[in-house]
């Protein structure tokens, strides 16, 4: 293996959404740089079962809101 052609391995903390702190190695910043994390295990919806939140604006959605109730 080269030497000196991989990544500096080392600490580093990660920030939950909820305010909640862990540490963990990392090739991210530097020794003991923080990780802020935007979307996380806790509040995240394919994690918590919460609801998808899906925007249907293409042609289907044009063709039902338009031909829907056709032949009823």
């Amino acid at each position: 293996m080269k030497k000196d052609i991989h990544p500096d391995y080392h600490m580093i903390t990660v920030t939950l959404t909820d305010g909640s702190t862990f540490q963990t190695r990392s090739t991210y910043g530097k020794e003991g740089a923080t990780l802020n994390l935007d979307i996380d295990p806790s509040s995240h919806p394919a994690w918590t079962g919460g609801p998808a939140k899906l925007s249907d604006k293409g042609r289907v959605s044009k063709f039902k809101s338009k031909f829907g109730n056709f032949g009823l």
